[in-house]
């Protein structure tokens, strides 16, 4: 081998020393890089695992609120039902009275809220069947009253209406409850629920 040779062989394997390294840095430089992105690529999966709990838990909390009033609603509607028919039921029972205890019923509701002078709208069966008899008891129940029994009739649902002029008292069944619910549909509650 001459000296030519020798030095082509030479450069030839500092060459592949050289080049044996730079491949070998590269490679660790390669296993560095792949460990890191491993590493980066757990912690996004766990960070990713831990946002999907973290959502699904408040998901079922916000589902659980929902569910949570949507019952307390259907519930509270259920004893609105439930008042309603009691009130209902209230009405159809003084409806319902026997006629003296309904004619004793609507003199009281005359005698207690006018002032005795006012005219007595009735509905139109009860104008024909008891009207003068209401009159008659709504006089005696008040001192010194002289109600009159009104040629008008109204449908009212039972009850009356006292007249006197332009100013009317509506004492109908339907009103008077109407105004007892809002005063006593907590008490109600109380009686039904409790």
């Amino acid at each position: 081998m001459n000296g030519l040779e020798k030095i082509t062989e030479r450069i030839r394997r500092d060459g592949q020393a050289e080049a044996d390294a730079i491949l070998a840095e590269a490679g660790k430089r390669i296993e560095t890089a792949q460990a890191g992105f491993k590493a980066q690529a757990a912690q996004l999966t766990a960070d990713a695992e831990a946002k999907r709990q973290r959502d699904t838990a408040e998901r079922l909390e916000r589902l659980a609120g929902s569910a949570d009033m949507e019952r307390r609603q259907m519930l509270l509607a259920a004893k609105q039902g439930c008042i309603d028919d009691a009130f209902a039921k209230a009405a159809d029972a003084l409806r319902a009275l026997p006629r003296e205890k309904y004619i004793a019923l609507l003199a009281k509701l005359a005698a207690d809220n006018g002032t005795g002078s006012e005219e007595l709208i009735l509905s139109a069966a009860d104008h024909d069947a008891i009207g003068q008899a209401v009159v008659s008891a709504a006089n005696a129940a008040k001192s010194g009253a002289a109600f009159t029994l009104s040629a008008e009739t109204r449908e009212l649902g039972g009850g009356l209406v006292l007249k006197n002029g332009p100013v009317e008292i509506n004492c109908a069944f339907d009103t008077t409850l109407r105004q007892l619910r809002q005063e006593l549909a907590s008490d109600v509650a109380h009686v039904l629920f409790d």
